[in-house]
């Protein structure tokens, strides 16, 4: 698929562009069909975890009978997810390679960290080897880690927001590259031509989201665990940056602004982040905290929660990444910022998502800021608008589909049972427990076989968040305040 498949045309006005939803699968009415100033989402959530694809983590949606059917009984005969985790990859003696069940697996040392294993390739260059020649090609920066998933009862909690919510199967990281480039996408709609996780002196200089609410006056604010990715932009978006502790004293309180981004903790043993080498459970713990955080609080009636993925992390997903409308779109593909990435696991809950239901379109970081935009910015509901229009950061979220379209007013449902998260979190990969967790200073567990670290831990330990003035939390354990 590329950009012109789904783009539609230059100069449709807010006034005059239906979003016409029937025509792209979407059943039933949607909230964009309203005028922004009336939807009845008025608190935006968004939640962005660490390197994993779709099929890795929720590929068994696509062979879940029940789920199948119960779908096709709400929504169509036609009703179906785009999901596999039955597939081959060729490694580079030309071997079939399956995929695998990583709980199953005979010589795993902890299937749900990945222990002994190393960090799969996500870079600008082994996501293009995985692209054309697979996932455990050469060059692919892969073991056969990179091959394994995880079923329903390993993801208990994603797996009652799919089966209540609503599932996006084509939403795509931004770009086939690493980390800080796609969070980058998220907060301002590119990465300024930037490949890989590079951080400037003084931040980066161009506009985010962050600006733009800041001068609509529209109450927002950044959560975070331990580090800041708005440090990325140097010390001028301090101002809406909190501890996380506060976002579950303002969600109880009734007092969390209108748009919410929130990162989970990214460096020490016991990191939640779902980045190799976390325990995939302790992501499930801290995702429930936060949602259940939501759900009770008075902002639910009105609200809408976003989980996503930064980008794929080297694990395997069987659809082939789009491209999409971009400032830097280049028929260079070591140079085309348009290439999008690998699906990753996003999911959105709200009383008016529809129960069960997966949207199809595709969607990448900047479509939820289409949404944001559309709801408080001026932008139109859906296409790029009119000449002269000034609610876009850039061309790529200017084009983006809406997020918010499969949202409906007609099905209103607050009621939900989340249930506990009632799962044991392993030992990290160097033994050590969260309750007898080493200072940050000391992070064996977020290196790989190389012995290069991530790029939150780089940056950390060069003390780049701390130079441009914001605070660190390096906490030992994240839970929400009684």
């Amino acid at each position: 698929m590329t950009a012109t498949d789904w783009a539609l045309p230059v100069g449709r006005s807010n006034e005059t562009q239906p979003s016409k939803l029937h025509e792209r699968g979407l059943p039933g009415s949607s909230i964009l069909d309203l005028p922004a100033s009336s939807a009845p989402v008025d608190h935006i959530v968004v939640l962005m975890m660490e390197n994993r694809s779709f099929d890795h983590y929720l590929g068994w949606l696509g062979s879940d009978q029940a789920y199948v059917e119960r779908g096709r009984s709400r929504y169509g005969s036609d009703f179906s997810v785009d999901g596999s985790n039955s597939l081959t990859y060729k490694d580079p003696q030309g071997r079939e390679i399956a995929t695998y069940y990583l709980p199953d697996r005979g010589g795993e040392m902890n299937p749900y960290r990945g222990c002994g294993h190393a960090d799969p390739g996500h870079a600008w260059d082994q996501g293009r080897t995985q692209r054309d020649r697979g996932f455990i090609a050469q060059g692919s920066g892969n073991d056969e880690f990179a091959l394994g998933y995880y079923a329903s009862n390993d993801l208990p909690f994603y797996s009652l927001l799919a089966r209540r919510f609503t599932v996006f199967d084509h939403y795509h990281a931004s770009l086939l590259g690493p980390t800080f480039p796609n969070r980058a996408y998220l907060h301002s709609a590119q990465s300024g031509g930037v490949k890989d996780n590079f951080t400037a002196l003084l931040g980066f200089p161009w506009q985010t989201i962050w600006d733009r609410l800041g001068k609509a006056q529209v109450p927002a604010a950044y959560y975070y665990v331990d580090l800041p990715v708005l440090a990325l932009w140097g010390f001028r978006l301090i101002p809406f940056c909190r501890p996380i502790g506060d976002y579950f004293n303002d969600a109880a309180s009734g007092k969390l602004p209108n748009v919410v981004f929130i990162d989970p903790r990214f460096i020490g043993d016991m990191h939640n982040d779902d980045h190799p080498f976390a325990d995939v459970r302790a992501g499930q713990k801290f995702v429930f905290d936060l949602i259940d955080a939501f759900v009770r609080s008075l902002h639910w009636r009105s609200g809408m929660f976003i989980v996503t993925y930064d980008e794929w992390g080297g694990f395997f997903d069987h659809v082939a990444p789009p491209v999409f409308p971009d400032d830097r779109q280049s028929a260079n593909d070591l140079e085309n910022f348009g290439q999008a990435g690998f699906r990753v696991p996003t999911m959105m809950v709200s009383p008016y998502a529809r129960s069960g239901f997966v949207d199809h379109r595709p969607y990448e970081h900047t479509s939820i800021l289409r949404f944001i935009e559309w709801r408080f910015l001026g932008a139109p509901p859906e296409g790029p608008g009119s000449t002269g229009d000034t609610w876009f950061l850039t061309k790529r979220d200017r084009y983006a589909n809406n997020i918010g379209a499969s949202l409906t007013p007609d099905e209103f449902n607050p009621d939900t049972d989340l249930g506990p998260p009632a799962q044991t979190i392993s030992r990290s990969c160097s033994g050590v427990t969260e309750e007898g967790a080493p200072a940050p200073s000391s992070l064996p567990d977020r290196d790989d076989s190389s012995g290069e670290k991530n790029p939150f831990v780089q940056a950390y330990e060069s003390g780049y968040f701390q130079a441009v003035g914001y605070k660190v939390y390096p906490q030992t354990r994240v839970h929400p305040k009684p």
